[in-house]
Formats: structure tokens, sequence, C-alpha cells
């Protein structure tokens, strides 16, 4: 076996890889190319600098394209940019926007990953006979007893990436290939070193690719312009504590700009889209135990009903909690936790862990559990 699993010389076994123009592609592209793999570098161009807020994106756009681009041609592989831009603005920007004047919190990577570049990338790599698709994501791909590819938290813990990407499909596991799983971001650079790479010292990209300065609300008003509107900051318990410019501008657990007239520190508690409503409330009244999620994801087929001891994170940087997930339909289900937690924000995802094993997930929904 080959190092990418396949009963082949690796010059025999050609593999596409995912290039961002990041350091972390590039090197996975440099580290195949090293081992005599048959590499094919291809890179999406996905938006539009006339939407994108800023002078560049982090991915996918403009001079990251270039350093893509650059970096395939020390290699001598071939490559190819594909444009997706309407594909990438249906599938992911236009669902960041509704879901924000939901009022929730979207995670746009996540849907990136799902629609665009394991669904609609992953089929171009089939349709040029490659053996498989390998990315710059610090996951890991372990084979489990019965032979079928799990997906494993990285190696790292600062970098592991294993929570955008609980809606890969078993399917899409078992072509996928993630070279840097066990690595930490210094051995990646020093790798890109050794290669000589133009990228190895780029910085990594911190914000949505499509929103490189963090200012959200811009490309919401660009997209759309009449879909914000000003309304009302109540209290948990009624009472009206000011007006908001437009609900886009907050998010559950947020503490800074709530205005004053409250001797107690305030946090958003929740959003009410139809009634276009902040509400606000103390600290303890973010704390909850049960939460409803939807589109849920089970890597390895059917969800059991109920699954116990287990572990969950609402957040990417969050430490895994204790829980338990109670299916309420195919792709349903509300999750338990033994010890409540604060800021649950709809639109978020809920990933769900067994050790290290990433069994699936799912996005909390708006709905109260009961």
């Amino acid at each position: 076996m080959n190092s990418l699993g396949f009963d082949k010389p690796e010059g025999s076994t050609r593999v596409v890889v995912a290039m961002s123009g990041g350091v972390d592609s590039s090197t996975v592209a440099a580290m195949l190319h090293a081992e005599g793999y048959e590499v094919i570098g291809i890179t999406l161009q996905l938006y539009d600098h006339g939407v994108a807020v800023g002078k560049k994106g982090a991915c996918c756009a403009g001079q990251d394209i270039h350093d893509a681009r650059r970096v395939a041609e020390s290699l001598g592989i071939p490559h190819y940019v594909l444009n997706y831009e309407s594909r990438f603005k249906q599938s992911v920007m236009d669902d960041f926007v509704d879901t924000y004047l939901a009022g929730s919190t979207p995670i746009p990577c996540v849907r990136c990953n799902q629609s665009v570049k394991f669904h609609d990338l992953l089929k171009t790599a089939r349709e040029l006979g490659a053996d498989c698709m390998a990315t710059g994501h610090y996951v890991q791909r372990v084979l489990g007893a019965d032979g079928r590819a799990q997906l494993h938290r990285g190696a790292d813990p600062d970098k592991d990436q294993s929570y955008f990407l609980f809606a890969t499909t078993q399917e899409q596991l078992d072509y996928l290939r993630f070279p840097l799983g066990a690595l930490d971001k210094a051995q990646t650079r020093a790798l890109a070193q050794q290669y000589g790479l133009a990228v190895a010292d780029k910085p990594d990209s911190q914000d949505i690719c499509f929103v490189p300065t963090g200012g959200y609300a811009e490309v919401i008003k660009k997209l759309r312009p009449d879909a914000i509107r000003p309304g009302e900051i109540r209290h948990v318990d009624g009472r009206l504590m000011g007006a908001h410019t437009g609900i886009i501008h907050y998010t559950v657990g947020q503490r800074k700009g709530l205005g004053g007239g409250s001797a107690e520190p305030l946090y958003v508690v929740r959003l009410d889209a139809e009634k276009n409503q902040v509400i606000v409330g103390p600290k303890e009244a973010l704390n909850r135990a049960r939460f409803a999620i939807a589109e849920v994801n089970w890597l390895d087929g059917a969800f059991r009903a109920p699954v116990t001891d287990i572990r969950v994170k609402m957040r990417s940087m969050q430490a895994p909690m204790e829980a338990r997930l109670l299916p309420t339909g195919a792709d349903a289900a509300e999750v338990e936790l033994l010890t409540p937690y604060a800021g649950i924000a709809p639109g978020q995802a809920c990933v769900v862990y067994d050790g290290a094993r990433v069994l699936g997930g799912g996005w909390i929904s708006p709905r109260q559990a009961a």
C-alpha cells in the first residue's frame, strides 16, 4: 500500500489537490509530488472582489489564486482554476445573508465544504480520473475495523478543523485524504520551507474569505440593502431597553453594543427575527441544557436512539462537553447537556464526538427543545 492507501505505485496514483493559495494546501501538493504521485492542483474562484469587503479575501480569489498558480508552476504540476462564483453565491453567500436576517449566526466555511468543495470539486476530481482528492485540513482520516474511513480530530488541538467538517458524508470521506492531520502548523511551515514554496511564510487567514475585514454587516448591506430594519432591544422580563439598527449586528452571548439603561451587565439572550427584537438579560439567562439541532449528518449511517456517552462542541474552539443525543426525526435531534452551557447560538453547529472520532453533527435550531 502507498501512503494514500492504494495498492499500486505512487506514479500510477492520480490525486487532485484542492489548492486555496495558502501554505497548508500548497504543502500538501508539494508533499505528494515529492512522494512521486501524479498531482493535479485545482483552485476554485469563488467570489468577486466587488462583493467582498476589504482589499483581498482569505482564499479563492485574487492574490490567492495567483499564489496557488505560482506554487503549481514551481512544482511542475498541472493547475486549473474553476470559476464557481455563481454556485458559491447561491449556496454560501446567500445562505450567509439569509441566516443572519433570520436571527441566527451562520458558519459559511461549513456550507462551502458541504456544497462546493466536497461536492462540486470532488465531482470534478472524479471526472479527471483521480483516485482521491487531498486537502490541507488539519483532521485525520482513520480506517475503522470495518475498513470504512472515519473522521478524527487533528493531532494539533490548536489547529484541529474537525468541527468544520461534520457535514462530510461517508462517500466523500472514503475519497478524501488529509495529509496534514498528524502535523502541527510549525511542522507544516518547516516542510514548506524545505520544499522552497513561495508561500511558506504567508500568514494564516483569520476571517471568512469574502469578509476579510470582519465587516460582515457591510456584505449583507451590499447583497440585501433593504432587508436591515431598526427595532427594539427588550429585556427578557419585557422591559424596553433601547433600540437597535438591525439584528444582523447581534449574536447570542454578545455583551457589547447593547446601550445603557441598566445597572446589571446584559447579554444577548436571543434574537426574535419575526418581531425584529433583540432580547437581552443577565448572564445566567444564557444557560441552556437542552436544544434542538436540524439537518443532522451521521457519518456511519442512521444514528442510534438515544446516543449516550458522547461529547459535543457548539463552538470550534470550545472544549467538548458530555451530552446525550435524542433523535426526533430522520435528520433532527435534541441535545441534552450534562452541564448547562451559556451562549448556544442558533445557526452554529453542534458537532458530536466519540473520543477523537467525529460521529456527525447538526445545525443548532432557533426552536427551543422541549
